[in-house]
């Protein structure tokens, strides 16, 4: 059945009144339901080459790469269980977690599995509310929703509308989830340029939202350049209706890496596109298109520059960022050709649509990300298949610094960078190339370590888990989470972490 709440649509600014009346949002339980897809991402692209399909055929037959949808891992990965798309179709996105449940993004909404027994997921619900990425974090009883695609309003049932409109509305929404059969949506605050993701920093008394968003225009209203900044959301726990942009730091006061035609190939930088923090160092790191930024959080209203780098030669679009457990490394990822290019193969070479490993060298104000190496998976893809450096989360093993990372189409791999000058992989699970004929977009968009067991939303296929079976990786598995979002990196050694998982 579908649960329908009230249906008024809002307008543009939400203040508690309006939050009373309530917002739309379509609960979709038992039974499937038709979801747009809007504005997901279209899972069939350009068409390759008949030589290049015959090339893929015959690595196929040698056995170079898999066939069609064959699933091929090394002997360390144990694939448990597939859970297929339910009702909502469109492209999978990020996963957060607390306690027994994982929170799936979709461009459609958002999905909540129970992974109490992670060899058998249960859908709780699927809530319906279009509007990508619709990345998600969680923190108590609240749910966050990047919504960056220019809408008519701030509902659930709003549809598409162009940015040059001044009604039109981006930015973020919050759930309550309390219960997690019923989530409620219960406010919404437009961002300029919305929300591509959405980093948080929480609090007793308030949760911190840092909002990347990009790509202003002089003729978005409510997008203007420059854009050189993220937007700072507070939401008052027991309030959120309450909940208010606080401010919008200038992380790029001279404008940032101005990208082609002065720096061929690199995105220029007109915000960020991701950023994590380690709350337990005061420290964030921020991957925005054409820079990589260190920053110190703690006064989360008020962050404050440390270091910027830029890689003008190999790096095209600074895609996300992750700390090592001793704040001593940064990890970013470089996403060539926008997550829509095939760029795992022998012409794109090793160095490009890859990581690249930095130390943190030097103390408090004065310390400076230092580069040390790249890291790609070598196991080159076809022609036809999207692949490069995607989502990724520590594995926590102490004295070590252990990932395991989404690569679209290249699968997951499982990767050690203690030594920064020598990455190498461990581990590795993939499927074979949606088709051949055409470039695809499928793949692992998000893949995360989570109490013992690696959880990956598969942008085609759903919800994949996966254990990894690896004397490297064993002591993880002790580690014990309450609440994870990756974004917010925990401090996963710490004696006061909450061991409980069965939280209801």
């Amino acid at each position: 059945m579908s649960l329908l709440h009230n249906t008024r649509a809002r307008g543009r600014r939400l203040g508690v009144a309006t939050a009373a009346a309530g917002l739309l949002a379509t609960l979709l339980t038992a039974a499937p339901a038709m979801a747009t897809p809007d504005p997901g991402e279209s899972l069939k692209g350009d068409k390759v080459s008949s030589g290049e399909v015959a090339k893929a055929r015959s690595a196929i037959e040698d056995n170079r790469i898999p066939g069609v949808d064959e699933i091929v891992h090394s002997p360390n990965i144990e694939h448990l269980v597939n859970v297929p798309k339910g009702a909502l179709k469109s492209t999978n996105t990020d996963i957060s977690f607390q306690g027994k449940y994982a929170f799936a993004g979709t461009y459609d909404g958002f999905t909540i599995f129970d992974i109490s027994n992670p060899r058998a997921p249960k859908t709780v619900s699927e809530v319906l509310c279009p509007g990508g990425q619709n990345d998600v974090s969680v923190s108590g009883d609240l749910l966050i929703l990047s919504t960056d695609s220019s809408r008519s309003d701030n509902s659930c049932s709003s549809r598409s509308q162009s940015a040059t409109i001044k009604e039109s509305w981006e930015g973020i929404k919050i759930f309550d989830i309390s219960d997690k059969s019923n989530p409620k949506y219960v406010a919404a605050v437009e961002t300029a340029c919305g929300s591509h993701t959405n980093t948080i920093v929480p609090e007793r008394r308030n949760v911190y939202v840092y909002v990347s968003s990009y790509f202003p225009s002089a003729s978005f209203p409510d997008c203007q350049p420059p854009h050189d900044g993220i937007s700072i959301v507070k939401i008052p726990r027991k309030a959120p209706e309450q909940s208010r942009v606080i401010g919008f730091p200038s992380l790029f006061p001279d404008g940032g890496n101005p990208g082609h035609p002065t720096n061929p190939g690199v995105t220029q930088t007109t915000g960020c596109h991701d950023i994590t923090v380690l709350p337990s160092k005061d420290l964030a790191a921020g991957a925005c298109m054409g820079d990589g930024i260190l920053f110190d959080i703690e006064d989360p209203e008020r962050p404050k520059l440390i270091d910027r780098v830029q890689d003008n030669e190999n790096f095209a679009f600074w895609h996300s960022a992750t700390f090592n457990q001793r704040a001593n490394k940064v990890v970013f990822t470089d996403e060539l050709g926008g997550g829509g290019a095939a760029t795992c193969n022998a012409e794109v070479g090793p160095k490009r649509g890859a990581n690249g490993i930095y130390d943190i060298v030097g103390k408090g104000d004065k310390r400076k990300l230092v580069f040390r190496s790249y890291f790609k998976i070598d196991r080159h893809q076809a022609d036809a298949e999207v692949c490069v450096a995607h989502n990724g989360s520590l594995i926590p093993v102490k004295g070590k610094d252990l990932m395991v990372q989404a690569w679209y189409q290249g699968g997951i791999s499982v990767w050690d960078f203690t030594d920064s000058s020598k990455p190498k992989e461990i581990g590795y699970f993939e499927r074979g190339p949606v088709t051949l004929d055409r470039v695809t977009t499928a793949g692992p968009w998000s893949a995360y370590y989570y109490n013992g067991y690696v959880y990956s939303n598969d942008i085609a296929k759903g919800l994949d888990v996966l254990k990894i079976n690896d004397r490297r990786t064993d002591p993880a598995k002790r580690v014990r989470l309450h609440e994870l979002n990756v974004q917010t990196q925990p401090d996963y050694f710490d004696d006061d972490e909450d061991d409980d998982e069965d939280d209801d």
